[in-house]
């Protein structure tokens, strides 16, 4: 009888401890979800500034329409679905070329619209790369907390595969740590 007791107090730590990383596990991996959605969030924020930055832009340099439509091509496409890595750097590049017409036209680099829309831009970029680096500080507590003991005996088991630290897109790495060159002075 002493035996059974003894058994039953040894599956029932075990239990606890095991709900316990799982618990563990399980927020962690949340956190690494949010981070995804942060940045996803911020690409989309991107994505709805550039509209309103091509109608300035249209407005002073009316002629450029080739660079107009290949920015809002690149962005319709980078809109479209998940986060894709080439459609980003499509978009990054056209955005560049868009924001260089300030350079072209004075009038347009003078615009209070056209100023303030570079501003959000700017500090989207810095959103973004902020949100990078929460994103990857929560990747790394996920895996450390998943290939620690005892959470890595039982992890695998319990269906927690290791995060990846590129998850998202090739068009971030070099470029969403940077400050955005978004100055005409």
């Amino acid at each position: 009888m002493s035996t059974i007791i003894v058994i039953l107090i040894v599956l029932g730590i075990v239990g606890i401890v095991l709900v316990a990383i799982y618990n563990k596990l399980v927020a962690l991996r949340q956190n690494v979800n949010q981070g995804v959605a942060d940045i996803d969030a911020q690409l989309r924020q991107r994505h709805d500034l550039i509209p309103n930055l091509v109608n300035t832009v249209k407005g002073y340099a009316s002629h450029e329409q080739d660079t107009l439509d290949q920015v809002i091509s690149a962005r319709n496409t980078a809109a479209q679905g998940s986060i894709n890595s080439s459609d980003e750097a499509q978009l990054r590049v056209a955005l560049d070329r868009l924001l260089a017409l300030g350079e072209a036209y004075p009038d347009l680099k003078a615009s209070a619209n056209f100023q303030e829309l570079q501003r959000e831009l700017a500090d989207v970029e810095d959103k973004l790369a902020a949100a990078r680096r929460a994103l990857n500080a929560a990747v790394s507590r996920y895996n450390t907390g998943r290939e620690t003991f005892p959470a890595i005996l039982f992890a695998g088991m319990l269906g927690f595969q290791e995060a990846d630290f590129h998850r998202l897109d090739d068009s971030e790495k070099g470029v969403v740590d940077q400050v955005p060159q978004v100055q005409f002075s």
